[in-house]
């Protein structure tokens, strides 16, 4: 008999389910999943994996959604966030008697908000969850300064669809090393958040200083599209479903992502797999992860057109072989975290001796 997991999640994502794909075809496990109505700002189309149950959120109140939690009785419980109050009603109903984990993927900043929930997580966090499952190193420190022992903290809550972007790198790796494409590519929305205006700024205060052959590639929509810059060497895509993402792996060299808040930042994670140099700002997460400075890429100070620019000039004055080494150096630090290291770490909440981190699976 199939081992039952239950997933209180938000907004679906196509490398969560490349997560729960591998936790279903390499575990023997049979995966419950209620989730938040699609987001129409991005209308991502998704293929439910095979012994995957989905169950929609909005159709269940919140007593039926505690009947059918525990009609379901699963192995554990996984909660992304302590947000939704019909998904604590759930993680409350359970009373800590199986593993209940909370995905957390925000900073330690200490404003005042966290202070506050640091104080009284002894008699709420504490007494609703088990573990915390942490996107990194960052959210780690929060974890810890929410009372969670160091031993009941799982680190790599996100993992991007790796074999997917390896796949693409090894097919396209080739090529890009006989000519490499001198395009910067972003992807993300169109929003004052992700400091897209600032990249392009940089970028052409950096043609205009120093004319070059790169160009900007931007993928995404958003309430800046009306607004955004033209410019000869920026070319806006739109937005673009995860299929059709491969066509622009392949014609673009170099990832930037200038986020001015950016918990954690999957899409990083995604590029580094494929074999792409980073750009990033310090205000993006996952680059705590995947971006080591100078090796495979650069951080800048986020809002900082200067350093941006900076930045973009650094990769500009790179040889192509220098950008090649670069993303190599990428691809191998994206192993850090696959789907099935992913799977490996809930699976390991069911035995019975307590997880402890193996050397190759390093921590963010």
């Amino acid at each position: 008999m199939k081992t039952k997991v239950l997933f209180l999640y938000t907004e679906l994502a196509g490398y969560f389910l490349s997560c729960i794909r591998a936790l279903t075809e390499e575990h023997a496990v049979e995966v419950h999943l209620v989730r938040w109505p699609v987001n129409r700002e991005a209308p991502f189309q998704f293929a439910i994996p095979d012994g995957v149950r989905v169950y929609e959120k909005q159709v269940y109140s919140r007593e039926q959604l505690v009947e059918l939690s525990h009609t379901i009785n699963p192995a554990f419980v996984f909660c992304s966030g302590w947000m939704d109050k019909e998904y604590l009603a759930v993680v409350r109903s359970f009373k800590k008697q199986i593993p209940v984990l909370v995905g957390m993927d925000n900073h330690w900043q200490g404003t005042l908000k966290q202070q506050l929930a640091r104080v009284v997580a002894p008699f709420t966090l504490q007494r609703l969850f088990t573990h915390a499952f942490v996107a990194g190193a960052p959210q780690k420190a929060y974890a810890l300064k929410l009372g969670f022992k160091d031993q009941h903290i799982l680190q790599g809550y996100y993992s991007a669809d790796v074999p997917y972007f390896q796949a693409i790198y090894k097919q396209e790796n080739a090529v890009k090393g006989s000519v490499f494409p001198k395009r910067f590519i972003y992807v993300g929305r169109y929003v004052p958040q992700k400091g897209i205006t600032d990249l392009w700024q940089a970028f052409i205060q950096l043609q205009e200083e120093q004319p070059n052959e790169w160009e900007l590639w931007c993928l995404g929509t958003g309430p800046l599209e009306a607004t955004a810059a033209k410019h000869p060497k920026i070319r806006h895509i739109g937005f673009v479903q995860p299929a059709d993402l491969p066509q622009f792996i392949s014609q673009t060299g170099v990832f930037v992502l200038p986020s001015h808040f950016e918990p954690w930042g999957v899409v990083v994670h995604e590029f580094a797999a494929a074999g792409f140099p980073l750009l990033c700002s310090n205000a993006v997460g996952a680059a705590t992860a995947f971006l080591k400075e100078g090796v495979n890429g650069y951080n800048f100070k986020a809002g900082d057109v200067g350093a941006l620019k900076c930045a973009i000039q650094q990769v500009v004055s790179l040889s192509e072989q220098e950008l090649q080494q670069m993303g190599e150096k990428s691809a191998a630090f994206a192993l850090q975290n696959t789907p099935s290291i992913w799977a490996e770490k809930l699976m390991g909440l069911l035995q019975p001796e307590p997880v402890t981190t193996s050397q190759h699976h390093p921590d963010f």
